[in-house]
């Protein structure tokens, strides 16, 4: 409401008006003193009406605006503001309209709190942004000229609870076997499409590895939640305002080898990281897990082999798929069903080359674990040695 507006943007002028005096920063003073400007403002405010204006008011000065009801609901997972007055909301994997009192400055100015302490940069020089809250949730902003209709937000949240196997429909049997293959140093690659659950899903199947291990998780945008003792995260950094100062995935995994890792974790293979990961991989740092997007399980062995070509070296494509079968052990497929999220199927990577070690048939897999129906079944034991001793076969 128009009136609302204009009494919410006087007692911001008087917040301003006294920032250089007595700064209070404690959330109770912040919200005594925006109730004394907005009783100044207005005396006449009924309690009903007065109570919820401060609330709004509040949310802007300290949270996140009109944003902080809607983020409040634990299940909400995901939030899409595409331009004013147009935003979505996903619980349980069904998508619905909600109403958002935001202009497009307004959206701006939500984006800017967000990133300005990372020390990011959001305007129309750089109008696309990712960034993580405090909570661990991920944002990724868009500006125009590139949004078209307006200024949009994604804000993707992670849920507190940690999820088990059983959540993504896995049977106990299938729950056995990935844990014995994560425990026994199994590399593993988790594949599936965009918001599939791939991350969650990593999170789940890293509660097999031992408490005693040095685990090293590289991200892009820090999400994973790893319960052991001994984790070391890592996170990538964007050039700064002036272009330099970036720090990419690849430059992690690289200092993540002189880190004495037992395990390397990496949020998401996209790029030349891939080779140095499968390098990594081959020089003893078994156990590893990391996530790729990909339509099927040999779809994701495809993509890894071509994310490795882009690595920059000359390596010949017999040797990449050389390395890939050496090193990676099974696949991990997860998918939306219905708006639940399932694993679909494990497969272990296979050499399926007779013609020698330098042929270019591309790397095959053989299932472990499919869908039968509605219900994930297992239809085979892994033939891999463990990369653990003691552990018995992956």
């Amino acid at each position: 409401m128009p009136a609302e507006r204009a009494l919410k943007e006087r007692v911001h002028a008087r917040l301003l008006a006294e920032a250089g005096d007595d700064v209070v920063s404690s959330p109770v003073a912040v919200r005594a003193r925006i109730a004394e400007h907005l009783r100044a403002e207005e005396p006449l405010l009924g309690a009903e009406r007065f109570d919820g204006l401060l609330a709004e008011l509040v949310h802007e000065v300290s949270g996140l605006g009109a944003l902080e009801p809607v983020l409040a609901d634990p299940s909400v997972t995901e939030l899409m503001v595409n331009g004013p007055g147009r935003a979505y909301v996903e619980r349980d994997g069904v998508l619905t309209p909600v109403h958002l009192d935001l202009d497009a400055a307004a959206i701006v100015r939500l984006a800017e709190r967000i990133v300005a302490p990372l020390g990011l940069r959001l305007d129309r020089a750089s109008p696309m942004v990712d960034a993580r809250l405090a909570d661990g949730s991920r944002l990724h902003a868009v500006l125009p000229p590139l949004a078209v209709d307006g200024p949009c937000l994604t804000i993707r949240r992670f849920g507190a609870r940690s999820l088990t196997l059983t959540d993504f429909a896995v049977p106990p049997d299938v729950d056995a076997q990935l844990q014995a293959m994560v425990a026994g140093g199994a590399n593993l690659l988790v594949a599936g499409a965009t918001g599939a659950g791939k991350t969650t899903l990593l999170n789940s199947l890293s509660r097999a590895i031992p408490a005693g291990e040095r685990v090293v998780t590289i991200e892009e945008t820090a999400e994973l939640r790893l319960a052991q003792p001994h984790v070391v995260r890592l996170e990538a950094r964007p050039p700064n305002a002036e272009g330099a100062g970036a720090v990419t995935v690849r430059d992690l995994v690289r200092a993540a080898l002189r880190m004495r890792p037992d395990r390397i974790v990496v949020g998401e293979v996209r790029g030349g990281e891939a080779l140095d990961m499968l390098q990594a991989l081959n020089t003893g740092h078994d156990g590893s897990l990391c996530t790729i997007h990909a339509n099927g399980t040999r779809d994701a062995l495809r993509r890894l082999e071509t994310l490795a070509l882009f690595g920059g070296a000359t390596l010949p494509l017999g040797a990449v798929r050389d390395q890939i079968v050496s090193c990676i052990d099974a696949v991990v497929f997860v998918a939306r069903r219905r708006g639940r999220r399932v694993v679909t199927e494990v497969a272990e990577v296979v050499d399926a080359r007779a013609a020698g070690p330098s042929a270019e048939a591309a790397p095959a897999t053989r299932p472990l674990a499919q869908l039968d129906g509605s219900s994930l079944v297992v239809v085979g034991e892994p033939s891999r040695v463990s990369r653990r001793a003691g552990v018995g076969p992956v």
